[in-house]
C-alpha cells in the first residue's frame, strides 16, 4: 500500500439544496493550477455530505438537485491528471436527506427526542442516523457504488461515526433480544457498541468490496486512547485538531504521541485553514499559524492536512491556496528527513483515557501532564496498558488511574528492572484504598480540607517559592515512615460554609504544618499526594508546573537526553531515521495570544456567542540557543541545518551528548545528526 502523502487537503463540501448553480463554475485547468501552484499532492473529495446529497452521477442516492453534471468525476480526473491522489469522503453519522425520507432510521434518544446537532427540529443542523437500522444497509450499498465507480480513488473516508443509546423501535427489540434492558444505561451504552461494532464490520467490508486494499478512516474526531478494539477496521489514522476550532495548539502533540506508538501505522494529522472552525466560508488564519501547525505535525510524526471547504460554485478558494502554499512550500523540503522517523523518548507517560477504555476524551489529568512534559522539553510518549514499558527510564502515572492486577504486575516488573515510577493523588491507592507500592510512607486516606496547602521540601520547591501555596484540589494524606519528604501540607481553619467562611474565596492556613506529607519518595519511586498535573490543566498556576518539573528532575536525574535554552512555548522532538543512521531534532517556536470574545453571531458551530480563540500571528525569531542532546546513534561525524544544508559547530562531552549552538529559531528549525 502506498504511504500517505504529506501535502492533503480535506475539502468539505456540505452544501443546500436550496443553493443554485452547483459546480457551475468548476473549472479543470484552474483546479490543477491552483493545487499544483499550493504544493498539494492528496485532496479528499466529497461523493456525499451532511445534508444527504450526492456529488456524483448515483443510483443509490440522490445528486444535489441543482448539479448538472458529475462534480467528483471531474474533480477526480483532473487531479489524477497531474498525480494528485484522491480519496473520497462520504457521510456516515448524519445525513438530512435520509433522516427526512425515513425517519425510522434516525437515532432516537431515551427522553423520546431525536438525535441531531440541535435542540430542536425548528432550527438549523444535521440530524443523526441510527446504524442499527436499514440506513446502514444503504450507506454500505453508497459506499459499494462509490469504490466500483471510482476503482482508483486512494481510500474511502466515513464521517461523524457514533452511536448514541439509541431507543428506536428496532434497538429497543434488539436490546431485548439480547437480554439488554433498554431501561438501564449500562445497558444501553452496551447495546451502542455492538452497535457500533456492527457500523465497523459492515462499512469497512463495503470498501473493500472491489480492492481488499482500499484504504478506510473512519471518522469520529480522533482514535481515543484505549480503543485499540476497533483499528482493525483502519488502514491508517487522521488526527483532527483544529487548534482554532476548540481544540488548542497542545492537543495535537498530545493525540499525536499516543498513537505513534500504537504499531507502524501511518498517520495524518488535520488542521484547518478556518479562523474558527468546520464550515466557515470567508475565515482565514495567518498564513504563519500555518506554517507552524504544519511544521508541528512534520515534527510529531505524522504527515499533514489541512481542511477546506469548497464554495458551492466549485471554485477553490485564492486566498485560502495561497496561505497553503506558504506552509506546503516548506513540508515539501522537509519530507526527507520526515519519513520513517521513530520517536526517542525518555518518559512513558501513562494515559487516564486510555485505562478508561475510551469513554472519555481530553481527561484534565492528561491534559495537565501532557502540558508540562510539553513545556519543561521533555522527550516523552503517551502510554495505554499494552504498550511497551521497558524501553522508558521512566513512567509517570496521573491521578485519576485505576491500576489492576494485571497493570500492577506489569509495573512491579519494570520497578525490579530499573525503571523509575512518578505517581499522582489517587492512582496510588487499590480500590481498598491500600497503598500499591512502598513509598517510604502510611497511606491515611484522603484530605477533608478543600483547598489545602503545600510547602515543598527544598529541592521541590518552586523557584519562586518559600511559603505555603493553594492546592485547590486537596491531598492524600501520607504520614512519613522511612522514605524522603516532598515537603509539608498545612490545613485551613476550616472549609468554607454558609455559617464560617473567610474573605473571597478560601480560609487560610493555620501557621503550623499538619503532620502530613506533601508528597515522598523512595529507591526508584516518587508520590505526589495531590493531583498536580488536574491541577495544572485547570488552573494553569506556574507554581503546579515546576514542582511536578522538579519532581521529574529528581527521578530522571542525570538521565535527560536533551536539554534546550528555550521558553515554555517552544517545543521540541527527537527522532531516529535508522535506515539513513541518524537523528532529527526539531525545535518549534511560536507565541499564541488568546484573542476575540462575547458577540452576537449567526450560524453554525459559532450560534450565538464568540469565543477566545489561540491565535498565532507573528512568528518572533529566537537567538542563541543552548542546545545538549544525547543522540542513539552509534557515532557523530556531522551536524547539519535542513533544508538549508548548513553544517553548524558542536562538541562531544565525555558522557556522550552532542552539544551546539542555535544562531537563530523562527517558527521550525530540523537538526540532523549524522
Amino acid at each position: 500500500m502506498e504511504k500517505l502523502r504529506y501535502r492533503q487537503i480535506h475539502l468539505d463540501f456540505h452544501t443546500s439544496p436550496v443553493i443554485p448553480e452547483i459546480g457551475a463554475r468548476f473549472d479543470k485547468e484552474h483546479w490543477q493550477k491552483t493545487l499544483k501552484d499550493a504544493h498539494v499532492d492528496s485532496i479528499t473529495c466529497f461523493a456525499t455530505c451532511h445534508h444527504g446529497w450526492s456529488y456524483y452521477k448515483t443510483e443509490v442516492g440522490d445528486m444535489h438537485p441543482h448539479l448538472d453534471f458529475d462534480l467528483l468525476k471531474a474533480q477526480f480526473d483532473a487531479c489524477k491528471e497531474i498525480d494528485i491522489n484522491v480519496p473520497i469522503y462520504l457521510t456516515a453519522g448524519v445525513n438530512n436527506l435520509e433522516a427526512e425520507k425515513n425517519p425510522g432510521w434516525r437515532e432516537l434518544n431515551a427522553d423520546g427526542r431525536l438525535s441531531a446537532w440541535t435542540s430542536s427540529p425548528i432550527e438549523p443542523g444535521f440530524k443523526s442516523m441510527c446504524f442499527n437500522t436499514a440506513y446502514l444497509d444503504h450507506l454500505c450499498e453508497q459506499i459499494k457504488e462509490v469504490v466500483k465507480l471510482f476503482p482508483t480513488c486512494d481510500g474511502i473516508f466515513l464521517d461523524i461515526i457514533s452511536q448514541s443509546q439509541c431507543c428506536c423501535p428496532r434497538c429497543i427489540e434488539d436490546m431485548q433480544k439480547n437480554n439488554l434492558d433498554p431501561r438501564v444505561e449500562d445497558d444501553r451504552k452496551n447495546w451502542a457498541d455492538q452497535v457500533l461494532l456492527k457500523y465497523y464490520k459492515a462499512t469497512t467490508a463495503a470498501a473493500k468490496t472491489y480492492d481488499p486494499n482500499m484504504r478506510i478512516f473512519h471518522n469520529s474526531g480522533h482514535i481515543g486512547p484505549g480503543r485499540t478494539d476497533i483499528l482493525k477496521y483502519f488502514s491508517h489514522l487522521e488526527l483532527e485538531s483544529l487548534p482554532t476550532g476548540g481544540w488548542g495548539y497542545d492537543h495535537f502533540p498530545m493525540s499525536a504521541k499516543y498513537v505513534k506508538k500504537l504499531n507502524n501505522w501511518d498517520i495524518m494529522g488535520m488542521t484547518g485553514k478556518f479562523h474558527t472552525s468546520w464550515g466557515e466560508f470567508g475565515g482565514f488564519k495567518h498564513p504563519n499559524a500555518l506554517r507552524y501547525e504544519c511544521a508541528a505535525m512534520m515534527a510529531y510524526g505524522t504527515k499533514c492536512s489541512v481542511g477546506d471547504q469548497l464554495h458551492p460554485c466549485g471554485l477553490l478558494d485564492e486566498t485560502t491556496y495561497n496561505i497553503i502554499g506558504e506552509a506546503y512550500r516548506e513540508v515539501a523540503v522537509k519530507e526527507p528527513w520526515c519519513d520513517d522517523a521513530v520517536n526517542v523518548a525518555d518518559i512513558g507517560l501513562i494515559s487516564v483515557d486510555a485505562l478508561s477504555k475510551g469513554q472519555k476524551r481530553n481527561n484534565p489529568a492528561d491534559i495537565g501532564a501532557n502540558r508540562i512534559l510539553l513545556e519543561g522539553h521533555y522527550l516523552y510518549d503517551s502510554l495505554d496498558e499494552n504498550m511497551d514499558f521497558s524501553q522508558y527510564k521512566m513512567l509517570i502515572i496521573p491521578h485519576g488511574v485505576t491500576i489492576d492486577n494485571e497493570l500492577k504486575a506489569k509495573l512491579d516488573d519494570y520497578l525490579a528492572n530499573g525503571g523509575k515510577l512518578m505517581i499522582a493523588g489517587n492512582s496510588i491507592v487499590d480500590e481498598n484504598e491500600k497503598l500499591l507500592f512502598d513509598i517510604g510512607a502510611e497511606y491515611c486516606g484522603s484530605s477533608p480540607y478543600y483547598p489545602d496547602f503545600l510547602q515543598p521540601a527544598e529541592g521541590f520547591m518552586p523557584s519562586f517559592g518559600g511559603t505555603p501555596f493553594v492546592n485547590y484540589a486537596g491531598t492524600q494524606r501520607i504520614k512519613m515512615t522511612d522514605g524522603k519528604t516532598l515537603g509539608k501540607v498545612y490545613d485551613p481553619y476550616f472549609n468554607r460554609a454558609y455559617d464560617h467562611f473567610c474573605s473571597h474565596q478560601h480560609t487560610p492556613f493555620k501557621p503550623d504544618a499538619s503532620e502530613f506529607a506533601c508528597g515522598s519518595t523512595k529507591g526508584n519511586i516518587l508520590y505526589m499526594a495531590n493531583p498536580i498535573f488536574t491541577l495544572y490543566s485547570g488552573y494553569g498556576a506556574v507554581i503546579y508546573k515546576e514542582y511536578a518539573i522538579n519532581g521529574i528532575d529528581y527521578l530522571l536525574g542525570e538521565q535527560k537526553s536533551a536539554e534546550v535554552s528555550l521558553p515554555s512555548t517552544a517545543r521540541i522532538t527527537l527522532t531516529e531515521q535508522k535506515a539513513e543512521n541518524r537523528n532529527i531534532l526539531h525545535l518549534l517556536y511560536a507565541n499564541t495570544i488568546g484573542r476575540g470574545g462575547e458577540m452576537q453571531l449567526e450560524g453554525g458551530n459559532m450560534s450565538t456567542t464568540g469565543k477566545n480563540v489561540e491565535i498565532i500571528e507573528e512568528l518572533i525569531p529566537l537567538y542563541d540557543i543552548c542546545i545538549k542532546v544525547k543522540p542513539t546513534i552509534s557515532a557523530v561525524s556531522k551536524v547539519t541545518l535542513e533544508p538549508q544544508g548548513e553544517e553548524i559547530e558542536y562538541s562531544v562531552t565525555d558522557d556522550g551528548y552532542v552539544t551546539m549552538t542555535l544562531k537563530k529559531l523562527q517558527c521550525h528549525q530540523v537538526i540532523v545528526i549524522a
